[in-house]
């Protein structure tokens, strides 16, 4: 019972990342879904907003992992170091991602545009968890910043 309290500000930030890589998990699917699309499939910006998506999914998954090994009593710093510089450079790739879904809807005919807004949609989501999740683990470690 003492490793589950000392464990559970962790279970807060595993329970972050994992809402953020639903978020994600939407956004991959959704976007990926307009290459299969005839009117979408060469739609400007979603190649290029590909090149930062995957990375962004691999830094979430691997944020996600490595909270997971904190919830469960791991202890090692660069567990820790690596939680950070995820979550740091996911939020570097979602800014790249937010930049190429701004291009695929203003590229877009006006019947995707609303499918594209429910992406941007997701991808807000997906950055709104992300920041809580940083945010706890901020406030557990001490860190003022990341």
């Amino acid at each position: 019972m003492l490793l589950m309290r000392q464990n559970e500000p962790w279970h807060s930030v595993v329970m972050e990342i994992n809402r953020s890589l639903y978020g994600e998990q939407m956004v991959c699917s959704m976007s990926t879904q307009l290459f299969h699309i005839p009117e979408t499939k060469d739609l400007k910006g979603n190649v290029e907003m590909h090149k930062h998506l995957v990375p962004a999914s691999y830094h979430r998954v691997t944020a996600a992992g490595s909270a997971q090994r904190l919830l469960t009593g791991e202890r090692a710093v660069s567990i820790l170091k690596t939680l950070n510089a995820c979550i740091q450079n996911a939020e570097q790739e979602d800014r790249n991602v937010r930049a190429g879904l701004q291009v695929m809807k203003d590229a877009a005919v006006a019947a995707y545009k609303p499918f594209i807004e429910t992406i941007i949609q997701w991808q807000d989501y997906t950055e709104k968890h992300l920041r809580y999740a940083k945010q706890m683990m901020m406030q557990m470690t001490g860190q003022s910043r990341l």
